[in-house]
């Protein structure tokens, strides 16, 4: 059985075409910017689902996302947290002609190999690529992430790389060309964004009554944040 904490039918920015949109509970991950900390704890969740149920779910709305070239999207919460679950579900999906995107932070239980097997397109969050820098923003070894980051490289799925970028933490050309050599490491990849940081879920922390770490830190320009992921784009392009 698999914890859920919700599911969005119109999914519009979380891979190709429109997507079914299942947020996975549970996340080891504590990043200071989370704007979903209501999907941290393992013991949450609104939905506890087999395989075939959520299938289930999923179906009722094929027409809809085939047409568009879309599909289901597995996010969080972290669904690589559930792998057993996870891949059981991917594997039904390819069964019956859905697409299937992983939206993940690389930071899981393992398996990896297999569930990628079984996983069109991988967009993958990279929250930070300083080893310290990684710990003090998500709380987490950054050695996990690169073991994922290696399955991915060796399988065959699509790769989208998303990046946060917080005012007074990355926002800095230094923070990018790491962030380029990282990227350089990989195979092709399809797409590459730099999501400016936002609150739009403080209020969820003070519900929670956890303590917000980025609370003095001011939202990124948006402007300034497109011109980082241009340079990015750039510098890719350049190289290759």
């Amino acid at each position: 059985m698999g914890k859920i904490h919700s599911i969005e039918t119109m999914g519009l920015v979380d891979g190709p075409g429109i997507r079914v949109v299942v947020f996975f509970q549970g996340c080891r991950l504590r990043c200071a910017f989370c704007h979903n900390p209501d999907t941290w704890d393992f013991n949450g969740g609104t939905m506890e689902l087999s395989p075939d149920e959520l299938l289930d779910k999923v179906k009722r709305f094929k027409t809809y996302f085939k047409a568009s070239g879309g599909g289901v999207t597995c996010s969080g919460g972290e669904p690589l947290m559930q792998p057993e679950f996870l891949l059981e579900f991917f594997k039904l999906c390819k069964e019956n002609g859905i697409n299937t995107t992983l939206d993940t932070a690389g930071f899981g239980k393992g398996n990896y190999k297999e569930i990628l097997n079984y996983t069109d397109t991988v967009i993958l969050d990279i929250k930070h690529v300083d080893k310290n820098g990684y710990k003090k923003l998500t709380g987490g070894d950054m050695d996990e992430f690169y073991k994922f980051l290696q399955a991915v490289n060796e399988a065959k799925s699509s790769i989208w790389i998303r990046h946060v970028m917080v005012p007074g933490i990355t926002d800095n050309y230094k923070a990018m060309d790491n962030l380029i050599d990282v990227i350089r490491e990989l195979r092709d990849i399809e797409k590459f964004e730099v999501l400016p940081y936002h609150t739009l879920g403080v209020k969820k922390y003070d519900k929670l009554d956890i303590r917000y770490r980025l609370k003095d830190t001011e939202p990124m320009d948006k402007e300034a944040a497109l011109k980082f992921e241009s340079y990015v784009k750039q510098s890719l392009k350049n190289k290759s």
